[in-house]
Parts: C-alpha cells; sequence; structure tokens
C-alpha cells in the first residue's frame, strides 16, 4: 500500500475543509488582535502628544508672563478715546476683561519699525481659552489679533504682592504704580490647578531698608 493511500489520500488532494477553516479562524483571530493593538497604539500615540503639547502650552504660558511681568515699565497709556490709563491694570480673575493689563519693555524691533520698544499688552479669558492681547502702539491703537496661550480653562484667580503681603485687586499708586510680584492661579477642566508665580519690573526699584531708606 503507498503512502498516499495510508493517509487516505490526503498527499494527493492536500488540505481538507475542516483544516483549511481552522486555519482561516486562526489567521482571522490573529488579524483581529493585531488590528486592536494597532488601534490602541495609534490612540496611546495620540493621547501622549495632547499631553505634550498640553505641557508645552504651560510652558509657554509660564515663560511669556514671567516675560512680561518681568519687564514691566511704570507708564501710563490712553485708550481709544483718550482717556487716561495706569500702567498696571490688575483685576481679580477671569471675571474681568481684561484681566491683566501692562506696559513692557524689551520688545525688539527686528525691522526697524516707527515704534517704540514698549508694548501694551493684556490677558483675558475668552470661552475657555487664556488669550494674550498685544497693542502695536501705546496710546489709542485698536488691540492686534488676540493669542491663545491655553486652552480648558474654567477660571483664573490673579493676586499681587506689595510689601509683603498679597492682595486680590491691584490699584496703581504715584508711590507705587508696580506691584512686587504677581500670582496666577488656573482652574482647569477636569480638576487640574496651576499655580505661577512671577515677580514684576525686576530691578525697577531697589529694595527698602528698613526705616524707609533706599538701598545703595
Amino acid at each position: 500500500m503507498t503512502a498516499a493511500h495510508r493517509t487516505g489520500g490526503r498527499a494527493a488532494n492536500g488540505f481538507t475543509l475542516v483544516e483549511v477553516m481552522i486555519s482561516l479562524l486562526i489567521f482571522g483571530l490573529l488579524a483581529a488582535a493585531g488590528v486592536a493593538v494597532l488601534t490602541f497604539s495609534v490612540r496611546a500615540q495620540g493621547v501622549t502628544q495632547s499631553k505634550f503639547d498640553d505641557i508645552a502650552a504651560v510652558s509657554r504660558l509660564n515663560a511669556l508672563l514671567a516675560a512680561d511681568l518681568a519687564q514691566a515699565l511704570p507708564r501710563g497709556t490712553r485708550d481709544g478715546g483718550g482717556t487716561p490709563m495706569p500702567p498696571f491694570i490688575g483685576g481679580s480673575g477671569s471675571q474681568t476683561d481684561p484681566m491683566l493689563m501692562l506696559v513692557r519693555g524689551g520688545w525688539t524691533n527686528l525691522d526697524d519699525a516707527p515704534r517704540p520698544d514698549a508694548q501694551k499688552i493684556a490677558y483675558r479669558l475668552n470661552n475657555g481659552t487664556l488669550e494674550r492681547i498685544a497693542y502695536p502702539l501705546l496710546d489709542g491703537a485698536e488691540p492686534l489679533p488676540p493669542a491663545a496661550l491655553l486652552s480648558q480653562v474654567d477660571r483664573v484667580a490673579l493676586r499681587y504682592r506689595i510689601r509683603g503681603a498679597w492682595s486680590d485687586r491691584w490699584e496703581s499708586r504715584p508711590e507705587a504704580p508696580l506691584p512686587d510680584a504677581v500670582e496666577m492661579q488656573i482652574a482647569r477642566r477636569g480638576g487640574n490647578t496651576l499655580r505661577l508665580v512671577a515677580p514684576v519690573g525686576t530691578g525697577y526699584a531697589p529694595p527698602l531698608r528698613e526705616g524707609g531708606d533706599f538701598g545703595q
């Protein structure tokens, strides 16, 4: 008897229908598992990228706010109607618009445009997005389009430090046009809260000694 007869004709006729069906079932299971793994990897990559983008946005906000506040100037401005405005306007938080407005120096003029190196800027919360608004001129100019800094924001609370004490509102006075520091607390959707603290006008005024004398 030949080998083909002993195996029931398998050598001549190939795989049986049952074997083909089992092979297709195993292949389908492997393909489904591969698709599931690939889908999970794509979703994980998307979530990771979103987290990285959010971390980068927070870092940019922190750097930009610190730079704006550090270069704050005691320079008053005028609005579009010509009304005088103090050099530093600070509200208690996102319920005011703008919640923060100041004049900062160090505005680089790469194209030698006819403008000063100081710039008026403002911060506000608009539909869950923290925005920074810049003005092309210090007095009487309309603002430029706002720049979105951070999304998914529920509310913002601000505090201002002057002579060792914190206040939730700032009013410039001739003897104190700028606060010493600003604290910004950002409550975000999902329950996360950020706290940013930055000094104002670094080097703008020398520290006071005990008794009110200026330091050397």
